[in-house]
């Protein structure tokens, strides 16, 4: 009556349905929670904006204040409309002049039910960010059909896995190695089976990005142990000694974690890109041979692996580009910058990611070509 796809389709649309209905629900949770932060307002009127210098100096800047009414849009006083006094600092980038429409994100101090004071901290980007997630999921189904859809599926899966499930772990306590070495395999497996199905390339792309995951997560941590990086790289990472829970974080296995996170989807794109192409070659040609099939799998990974590793290096370079520019500009030697924990544990997992991925493309096409041989023996001995 229905065929497996149809099934498999109306699967993939029912569980993305609940997925965007449970953040939907979650958000309007937090939109009205009592918290008296976060809460959203528009800027319906600016009443006054006043210019004071507070230097005479040319690149001092000066500070601005508005006196701006708003729309409270959330919370316990939704609809309830306040006047709040905006200060800018002109020579501060972070700071913001607000002008009638703009949706603000407002602090709110209050007493007995009332408010007292308010402030704005923040515009409100979440509507626009929605607008692209939905752009990419609308480009997505378009382009990829069902696969695409699944992939959209998996997709949300592993951000609620990284985002909400492997911090909730971590702040109960868990090993961070561990934890992010069994979420990896669970990614891994969980991705490859409902994007691709149980087949040879998708045993062939788990075996060879669990593998290069592997290596890369190898190669990390006896890296930073050589070179003695502490994982106190970020201004977050040391603001965590600070967190309510008290828990006390193995800073190294944290760097760990977060290379292996790092690594996954480049090494699982690598993987299943030569796996699907052996697969195709073999389904074009069933005449090839293994070692041919095996030489054709490995030049597609020479092509591919250029890219990939100048993508994730490039990734990593951009998510550092700040502090190397605040070093160069004062003129802080190469050996110096090089030695830095910030920029050494950036080296780190830069390389150490890209061996990683380098390594899983003869892995994989071994895994694949293995497999295949061992489907052509059995087809013979019956």
């Amino acid at each position: 009556m229905f065929s497996k796809e149809k099934i498999k389709f109306f699967i993939c649309v029912l569980s993305l349905i609940f997925f965007l209905n449970g953040v939907t629900v979650l958000a309007d949770e937090i939109d009205n929670s009592k918290s008296i932060d976060g809460i959203k307002a528009t800027v319906t009127d600016i009443i006054t904006t006043n210019e004071k210098n507070i230097s005479k100096a040319e690149n001092e800047g000066g500070i601005k204040e508005q006196q701006v009414k708003v729309l409270i849009n959330t919370g316990n006083h939704k609809g309830e409309s306040i006047i709040i006094l905006n200060s800018v600092d002109t020579s501060m980038s972070n700071d913001f002049l607000l002008h009638k429409g703009d949706e603000i994100l407002i602090s709110i101090e209050e007493t007995d039910g009332n408010i007292v004071k308010a402030y704005m901290y923040e515009y409100a980007r979440d509507k626009y960010l929605l607008y692209l997630v939905l752009g990419f999921v609308v480009l997505m189904i378009l382009i990829g059909g069902i696969k695409g859809l699944k992939s959209i599926f998996t997709l949300g899966v592993t951000v609620l896995a990284i985002l909400k499930l492997l911090p909730t772990l971590l702040l109960r306590g868990y090993d961070p190695i561990k934890t992010s070495v069994v979420m990896s395999v669970g990614i891994i497996i969980f991705t490859l089976l409902v994007v691709s199905g149980s087949n040879r390339k998708t045993v062939a792309s788990i075996i060879g990005t669990s593998c290069g995951v592997a290596i890369a997560g190898v190669i990390a941590k006896i890296v930073g142990d050589l070179t003695k990086l502490s994982g106190y790289g970020t201004e977050e990472s040391q603001m965590l000694m600070y967190i309510p829970q008290n828990i006390k974080f193995d800073y190294k296995g944290l760097l760990f974690a977060a290379i292996l996170m790092g690594a996954l989807g480049a090494i699982m794109d690598i993987s299943m890109s030569i796996a699907s192409a052996m697969n195709e070659i073999d389904d074009a040609n069933p005449n090839i041979s293994t070692a041919s099939l095996m030489k054709a799998g490995m030049s597609v990974g020479h092509d591919i692996m250029g890219t990939m590793s100048n993508t994730l290096i490039l990734a990593y370079v951009g998510a550092s580009l700040q502090s190397v520019i605040l070093l160069i500009a004062y003129k802080v030697s190469f050996i110096d910058i090089i030695n830095q924990n910030i920029i050494a544990t950036e080296v780190v997992r830069a390389l150490s990611g890209s061996i990683g991925l380098i390594a899983s493309i003869p892995i994989t096409v071994l895994a694949s070509g293995m497999l295949r041989k061992r489907e052509i023996e059995k087809s013979l001995d019956i």
